[in-house]
């Protein structure tokens, strides 16, 4: 059996898959034998990197990216979420932020704290409807994981870390990941989309197994 377990993860905070990709591997996580180390990295996607603070209005974007009502999109999202304990209704946050503050935030937090930033940001974005160009509300967030909130402060309002997160989405982008939730397991290999919980789980058990050495 492997040592310890590293996964990297790659999403973008407003990206409901994401949401749920992340729950089912946490679930997949539970099952690790105790002991083992497990480290969980995040690296930051922009599904639009264009976007300014003001954001935009989440059902005109859809509906005039994809053309009509996207209900149904959001009704297939909703009912994978469900499967996997997640009480999502995409209506509850009408807007889209840009993430790269939030970002900076997931990054700056390092170590095993980037997960439950990570995770609570997104939980925060669907289900309370937060901003995530708010700095009042990041720095909350980074307090409640022991962060330095005036650290965090002067990091978000600071344009070289913002074109930090800018630069290491662009790098990620480079390496041929065009969607996301995205998994590296391990370094060895990958697992992209929201897949099956069943495929979460078989994907951690072969991560933990032995690589095979060459002939």
């Amino acid at each position: 059996m492997a040592e310890e377990l590293t996964i990297d993860v790659i999403t973008d905070i407003v990206c409901p898959w994401c949401l749920v990709g992340v729950a089912r591997l946490d679930k997949a996580l539970a099952q690790v034998p105790e002991g083992t180390p497990v480290h969980v990295r995040h690296h930051p996607f922009l599904l639009d990197p264009e976007l300014d603070e003001q954001g935009v209005d989440l059902r005109e974007k859809l509906s005039e990216k994809y053309g009509g009502d996207p209900a149904e999109m959001w009704a297939r999202v909703e009912g994978e979420a469900e499967k996997t304990g997640i009480d999502l209704k995409i209506e509850r946050q009408p807007h889209v932020w840009p993430t790269v503050k939030a970002h900076v935030l997931v990054r700056l937090a390092e170590g095993d704290q980037q997960h439950a930033v990570q995770k609570d940001l997104a939980a925060a974005y669907f289900h309370e409807a937060a901003n995530l160009t708010d700095t009042d509300f990041l720095v909350g967030i980074a307090e409640k994981h022991g962060l330095d909130g005036t650290a965090i402060r002067s990091a978000l309002e600071d344009p070289e870390q913002i074109a930090a997160s800018h630069e290491h989405a662009r790098a990620i982008a480079g390496q041929g990941i065009t969607g996301v939730p995205f998994f590296v397991f391990n370094g060895r290999f990958s697992l992209s989309g929201c897949q099956p919980e069943g495929v979460f789980s078989q994907a951690v058990q072969a991560a933990l197994q032995p690589e095979p050495h060459p002939a």
